[in-house]
């Protein structure tokens, strides 16, 4: 209850914006359920997965390929961009398949934010617009009275148009504080990404090329060059 009344009798009365203040509430309660159950399920121990992989790089012979297959078995763009290092290693365009992955990356992390933004600026506007006709209806119908109106009345009307910024304000506040949550959040996807991939050209930058020796099945030893 707000002001003496339900909050559906409230909505009942913002005027012609209502329909278009719920489009945009059901849009941005959808796309943040969307939001928080992608990334609950990228959900990682970076610290647990760097010592993990980096034990498995130190420890040949197939120190390489596990670190591939486990980074693989992480749906964390974190690890995933580590795998697709590790797979092109000797690969003389690995900075810019990397590039290209990251950005791909990237752009499934930020899906569908840039809506959610758009409802943050959109809701306040149509609760405005909608104050601002129901303000110009009550002037309005002072006007057509001659004057003889009750301040009663009066007021009346101004709250009444001043409901739709209200829910305007409703709906774009928790879309607001979502957006930049998870914007907070791709933004250190991105740093871990390309942090993860300074440590591996350290790593293998200060290798040599006797540290990733392989075994052959039949004995023989074959040498994988550092990058």
């Amino acid at each position: 209850m707000m002001w003496g009344q339900s909050l559906a009798e409230l909505f009942e009365k913002t005027g012609f914006t209502r329909w278009p203040l719920l489009l945009c509430s059901v849009i941005g309660l959808a796309i943040i359920m969307e939001r928080v159950y992608y990334f609950y399920r990228l959900r990682c121990d970076d610290e647990g997965c760097r010592r993990e992989l980096f034990w498995l790089l130190r420890n040949p012979p197939q120190g390489i390929a596990e670190a591939i297959r486990f980074c693989q078995s992480r749906p964390n763009p974190v690890t995933q961009i580590a795998a697709v290092y590790l797979s092109n290693r000797g690969n003389s365009h690995r900075k810019s398949i990397l590039s290209r992955e990251g950005s791909l990356a990237m752009e499934r992390v930020e899906n569908r934010l840039r809506g959610l933004a758009t409802i943050t600026h959109v809701a306040p506007l149509l609760g405005l617009l909608g104050t601002v006709t129901g303000l110009v209806a009550a002037f309005h119908e002072i006007e057509f009275s001659s004057g003889q109106i009750h301040a009663q009345n009066l007021a009346g009307g101004i709250w009444e148009a001043l409901l739709s910024t209200v829910f305007g304000l409703i709906v774009a506040i928790p879309c607001m504080v979502a957006y930049h949550g998870f914007e907070s959040y791709a933004d250190r996807i991105a740093r871990r990404m390309q942090f993860v991939v300074s440590e591996l050209d350290e790593f293998f930058g200060n290798c040599t090329a006797h540290d990733f020796k392989t075994t052959e099945p039949k004995g023989g030893n074959e040498s994988v060059d550092a990058a």
